[in-house]
């Protein structure tokens, strides 16, 4: 059925978006010293947001995350608005398929808008989740009354299941490596996501981990949303629910790609993997923008794994922490990242060193971090595309889970598509490719080649109702920054193991068996 959608209505249809749950079991396993590991979980991808939309928030979203790892000038919101706007006048312009959301939509149903722009229209990233997030059974009754809807009231936020994620969170299998949890994959690979326990008593977080930042915050117990109103219905912390929380009072500030925060630093006790820091110091959020309070946002907080040079708040980073304090034996994040379409759920984050059955040791490695500011940025030797040479060279690159496309310079990215057989512009910084490509796109770090699967390439249909038409591109093309500088998302990311050290200050790259 065809139907001609007029600008209001598409622009309502963006607002909304629910997706289907599934939940499998993510498990801590016996920890063994100097590593720990703690497995990914996934979040089913949202549905009902045009693709071309859905690229351009991510193209927003990478552009000012890329600007602010630059300390360049960030596009104002006016000029990200106005890309949504003319991506969805061209679809004004033309008959689109009616597309239902499988489960409907709730009457003031609302959504996040993490991976869009500040300010603008929601985006459907994320799922309608159903209710109280609270702690474990041992945080009590204070805790439990700080993590209901709005920071009291009942509402529709995420409810813990029995396997300990949120409902419509898909978790992680219990990983083969010891001392072991999981790590999530959030929406259409878009974000990672684990378990920690802060407090006492503990109670568990789950955090969103973000190697493009370096701090730490969970919302406070009087946090109010700068949309209104509560933070929703996650998990709070402050002294009605733990009894070791200290307040500072030392005023912090975090704005991301899409999103801020801000609040106090505090210290109280976590625990990561079973390995106990006490008095570390980290941040609550007494305001949060709403796309990261909103009741559809399954995670609680945020955790930072670039280097603590880059931290608003001034304080070590947990790796760094857990090194310092004897807990691991070197500050090293280690990431495994998940595929949703492999459906293995098998992504893990490992601090303190390599989980060596993950890769193939022979195609470890190991390059000089060449950011100045505690990002992970590394010189990218080549681009291939079926083993054709691209001839761009003296390229950097910032590996960036928390970032999902690849954007590239414009130039750069248009020599990439030049090569794959089918690719076109779109005119606006996104391409499209074949969603039947085979090409193999491959960048090349420390003189090893990592090809990236045609399917992340591919990264979603133009036309839902056409799934061998035409797929948008994962690479995208951006102006912001250097001629020479790539920002390197998930797309590249779930093809090589990824390791950053922090006292060596190395990327390391695998890759996966």
């Amino acid at each position: 059925m065809q139907l001609q959608l007029s600008f209001a209505t598409l622009l309502a249809g963006v607002l909304f978006a629910l997706s289907t749950v599934q939940d499998a079991a993510a498990r801590p396993m016996k920890r063994s010293p100097g590593t720990i590991t703690l497995p990914l979980k996934r979040v089913p991808r949202a549905e009902g947001i045009p693709p071309t939309i859905y690229l351009q928030q991510h193209i927003n979203r990478a552009h000012k995350r890329l600007a602010r790892m630059k300390k360049r000038e960030v596009p104002s919101d006016l000029q990200l608005r106005q890309n949504i706007e003319r991506r969805m006048l061209a679809l004004e312009e033309s008959p689109l398929s009616k597309r239902f959301n499988r489960q409907g939509v709730k009457k003031n149903a609302r959504s996040t808008n993490r991976i869009g722009l500040a300010g603008a229209p929601h985006s459907p990233r994320s799922l309608e989740l159903k209710k109280t997030k609270g702690g474990n059974a041992a945080a009590g009754q204070a805790a439990a009354a700080t993590a209901t809807g709005d920071n009291g009231t009942a509402g529709t936020g995420s409810q813990i299941e029995a396997n300990g994620v949120p409902s419509g969170v898909e978790a992680a299998n219990a990983p083969t490596a010891s001392n072991s949890l999981g790590l999530n994959i959030e929406g259409q690979d878009v974000g990672y996501l684990a378990t920690i326990q802060m407090g006492t008593p503990p109670q568990d977080f789950l955090i969103l981990m973000d190697s493009g930042s370096a701090d730490l915050w969970v919302g406070s117990e009087s946090c109010q949303s700068s949309a209104g109103g509560g933070c929703g219905s996650h998990t709070f912390l402050g002294t009605a629910s733990s009894s070791t929380f200290q307040d500072s009072g030392k005023q912090f500030a975090v704005t991301y790609g899409t999103g801020n925060v801000a609040g106090t630093i505090i210290t109280d006790n976590i625990a990561v993997a079973g390995l106990n820091l006490t008095g570390h110091q980290f941040g609550v959020a007494d305001e949060e923008s709403d796309d990261f309070a909103d009741n559809s946002v399954p995670f609680d907080g945020l955790m930072g794994l670039a280097q603590s040079s880059l931290s608003e708040q001034g304080v070590p980073t947990p790796p760094e922490s857990l090194a310092s304090a004897g807990l691991i034996s070197d500050a090293i994040t280690s990431f495994k990242i998940s595929r949703e379409a492999d459906d293995l759920n098998d992504g893990e984050i490992t601090f303190g060193g390599l989980d060596a059955t993950k890769f193939d040791a022979s195609t470890l490695t190991t390059f000089d971090n060449v950011n100045a500011d505690g990002f992970w940025e590394g010189a990218m030797d080549s681009v291939t595309v079926d083993g054709t040479d691209t001839q761009l060279t003296g390229r950097t690159a910032i590996l960036d889970t928390g970032t999902t496309l690849i954007v590239a310079p414009p130039d750069d990215a248009t020599a990439v598509h030049q090569l794959i057989q089918g690719s076109a512009s779109d005119g606006q910084g996104g391409f499209t490719v074949p969603c039947t490509t085979n090409a193999s796109v491959a960048l090349s770090f420390g003189n090893t080649a990592f090809a990236i699967d045609p399917r992340d390439i591919a990264f979603q249909p133009v036309d839902a109702n056409d799934p061998t038409g035409d797929c948008i591109s994962g690479i995208s093309s951006g102006e912001i920054g250097a001629a020479t500088e790539w920002l390197v998302g998930d797309v590249f990311l779930k093809n090589a193991y990824f390791s950053v050290d922090v006292g060596n200050n190395a990327i390391s790259l695998a890759k996966l068996v």
